[in-house]
Formats: C-alpha cells, structure tokens, sequence
C-alpha cells in the first residue's frame, strides 16, 4: 500500500505557510508605506529607507524558515 513519509509531507506544508507570512508581511509594508507617502510626501524619502529596511528584515526571517529545516535534517 502506501509507505510514504508523512514527516516530509509536513515540512512541505511548513514550507508554504513560511511563505506566507512574509508575503502578507510585505503586503502590509509597503501598503502602509505607500499611504504614509500620500498623507505626507515631504517624509518620503525617510519613509522609503525604513520600508527598505523593514523589506530586508521580512525577508531574512522568510529565508530562515525556509532553511532552517535543511539545517537541522528534516
């Protein structure tokens, strides 16, 4: 019958719902940012270097949990 590993098969869904939280993560980022910009555009410029920094910090921790399981032999 059947005879697959169901501990891969979890880290498949872990994997998806790593991305995920960065993506909506994102979403939120440069909604608000944008919003600020329209509200106040003589703070554009410093609102853009935080976005991009915030932009760097989502990604680093969407990485990490993409790795994380590669690292520790899942």
């Amino acid at each position: 019958m059947f005879e697959g590993n169901i501990q891969g098969n979890l880290a498949v869904i872990g994997y998806g719902l790593a991305a995920i939280g960065p993506g909506i993560g994102l979403g939120i980022l440069f909604g608000k940012t944008i919003e600020s910009m329209a509200r106040q555009p003589e703070m554009s410029g410093q609102l853009r270097a935080t976005m991009f920094m915030g932009l760097a910090f989502i990604e680093v921790f969407g990485l990490l949990g993409l790795v994380t399981p590669f690292i520790f032999g899942v």
